[in-house]
């Protein structure tokens, strides 16, 4: 079957993997990648994916995905990780709602309470509806963030 992908290095190219490798001072997945490049490079040894695969203890798809983005966008991108095109998971708490969040953390404990607590804040959240659901867990993650103590206030 013939590639879809053709890798051709330039001279410059060619000298700056073989740096890399040679060297050895980049990153285990960078040094892959250009061990993978120059091995599938046309005008020289030509390997096919799954020889470049065995020889590098990769899979097969990842030296074709490192040709093809090679080829698609050019060295630097084919040297990367792959990014995302979106994040795994959207944000539940947003810059908004920890705005919010913040304030209500500031704010007065309830009523019999001496604090707030995360749980409080968490459904407090959910009963102003600023959020449809929120876990203790991450209203802490949040507050960490910002640096915001709940018992600060108390403790002086």
């Amino acid at each position: 079957m013939n590639k879809k992908y053709v890798v051709r290095l330039t001279a410059e190219e060619r000298k700056k993997l073989e740096d890399w490798v040679r060297t050895g001072k980049a990153a285990a997945y960078r040094i892959r990648h250009a061990h993978l490049l120059l091995q599938a490079d046309a005008d020289g040894p030509n390997w096919k994916d799954e020889r470049c695969a065995e020889a590098f203890r990769c899979h097969a798809n990842t030296a074709r995905n490192i040709r093809q983005r090679f080829v698609e966008e050019g060295l630097e991108a084919a040297l990367e990780r792959k990014k995302r095109a979106l994040p795994a998971r959207e944000k539940i708490l947003d810059g908004k709602v920890e705005a919010h969040l913040i304030a209500l953390a500031c704010s007065d404990a309830p009523e019999g309470r001496s604090r707030w607590t995360l749980e409080l804040l968490a459904n407090k959240l959910v009963e102003l509806n600023i959020v449809e659901a929120v876990s203790y867990r991450t209203v802490q993650r949040a507050l960490k963030k910002t640096g915001c103590d709940l018992i600060a206030a108390k403790a002086g």
